[in-house]
């Protein structure tokens, strides 16, 4: 299955939490307080990260692609960064970046 991944920048984790628990219909899956947020969806992988001077702006584009074996990146003719990655290889990094925060089953 591939799966549409989105993610921008943020100002305000909390609000944005907020307001994108309401227009996506569900809380995040994943939420680091203060940093970072991640919504899986059945048509989105939707995250959101702080970054105070580039609020609102889009980070990247990408698929979560359950064939993939690595993440990889490439940038389309627009100078968009579209990002192509796994569930498991995504889980992986917001681990890595921030410890403890997926919760383990």
């Amino acid at each position: 299955m591939k799966r549409i991944h989105v993610a921008i920048n943020a100002s305000n984790i909390a609000r944005s939490i907020e307001d994108y628990s309401r227009r996506l219909g569900c809380a995040p899956s994943v939420v680091v307080p203060n940093e970072y947020a991640l919504w899986l969806t059945p048509q989105v992988n939707f995250s959101i990260r702080r970054a105070q001077e580039q609020a609102g702006l889009l980070r990247h584009l990408g698929w979560e692609d359950d064939t993939s074996s690595e993440f990889s990146q490439d940038t389309d003719v627009n100078g968009v960064v579209w990002e192509r990655f796994s569930r498991e290889l995504q889980a992986k990094e917001i681990e890595d970046t921030w410890p403890g925060s997926i919760p383990t089953a």
